[in-house]
């Protein structure tokens, strides 16, 4: 996925489960809906309450989870707590076409896979300020037994040892400053000089007339 200025920002953002950056994203979306589209993932998992099939997440079986990987319609994939999360391709594609700026929602195994594919990628992490705050969350959101939050714990010492992999390291104590802080991120990316080969060009062909000697 090769970026000129006219096509949108590929971002990926991960955090640790209870981080808040859900809730980030759909405020992102809801302040700027012309410029952001969230990719929605494919996940084995069932629904929490309040999710629906194609708003959150498109829920699918297993089997039909695995026919996308053989059929190649998926950007990315991954196994997380014993379900299947995807990426599909598509979508991703035709939004960056028409401009968008995208946003994955992924864990640390697809984002690797993702910057891996394609290495002008942003990668954003999302945490708490610490750790106690991270548990205080996951318990408070009260749709988890005691032992998924474990679970969930578990899994986010190991993710924090990937951390370095990522381009931004988010803090989410202030949610409307955080939302504020990943949109000024994502948009000055648009001005890095290696996304704006095309302009460079254009403006050298205009300047070539007022070189000395020409």
């Amino acid at each position: 996925m090769k970026r000129s200025r006219k096509t949108g920002i590929l971002t990926v953002v991960s955090g640790f489960s209870g981080s808040g950056k859900g809730t980030i994203m759909k405020q992102l979306l809801e302040k700027y809906p012309d410029t952001y589209a969230l990719s929605i993932s494919a996940t084995t998992r069932t629904p929490r309450p309040g999710e629906s099939h194609g708003k959150e997440y498109f829920f699918v079986s297993e089997e039909e989870f695995l026919a996308m990987i053989e059929n190649h319609a998926l950007l990315e994939y991954a196994q997380y707590v014993n379900h299947y999360y995807g990426t599909p391709e598509a979508y991703v594609r035709q939004q960056l076409d028409q401009g968008k700026d995208v946003i994955l929602e992924i864990e640390i195994q697809g984002a690797l896979k993702v910057r891996e594919a394609h290495p002008d990628t942003l990668l954003l992490f999302v945490t708490p300020p610490n750790g106690e705050e991270l548990k205080n969350r996951l318990t408070e959101r009260g749709t988890e037994t005691e032992e998924v939050i474990r679970s969930r714990l578990s899994r986010a010492w190991q993710e924090a040892q990937g951390v370095e992999a990522y381009d931004y390291l988010v803090i989410n104590d202030n949610l409307d400053e955080c939302v504020e802080q990943v949109h000024t991120i994502i948009q000055n990316e648009h001005a890095r000089v290696a996304g704006n080969h095309e302009l460079i060009e254009k403006i050298r062909a205009e300047l070539k007339g007022f070189a000395k000697g020409e």
